[in-house]
């Protein structure tokens, strides 16, 4: 699934979204992104199974991070996702998910 794909229907349902090419990060390695996206203040959402890991074992390790989304490509639809994920940006917010690993779909 292409990244322009959730940012766009999201962006249409007036949800703030910056992605890492946006935000000149896309080149960080995982953990220097993790560590960025927490200095921004912003979860991740990703659908990259070795991320979801990296911010599982940062969880044990007790390590500070804004927090992640994960969602299997093969979970759900694009759709689905943005639901979600918009129901998230509504319902919450960034200080409710430090530290959290969350799998999508609900």
């Amino acid at each position: 699934m292409k990244i322009s794909e959730f940012t766009d229907q999201l962006r249409r349902r007036d949800v703030d979204v910056l992605t890492a090419i946006e935000d000149n990060s896309a080149e960080l390695a995982d953990d220097a992104l993790l560590e960025r996206a927490g200095s921004l203040g912003r979860v991740l959402f990703t659908q990259d199974i070795r991320f979801k890991a990296l911010a599982e074992d940062w969880q044990r390790q007790e390590r500070r991070f804004a927090g992640l989304i994960f969602g299997h490509q093969l979970g759900g639809t694009i759709g689905q996702f943005v639901k979600d994920l918009e129901l998230i940006a509504l319902a919450s917010d960034s200080g409710e998910w430090l530290n959290v690993v969350e799998y999508l779909p609900f």
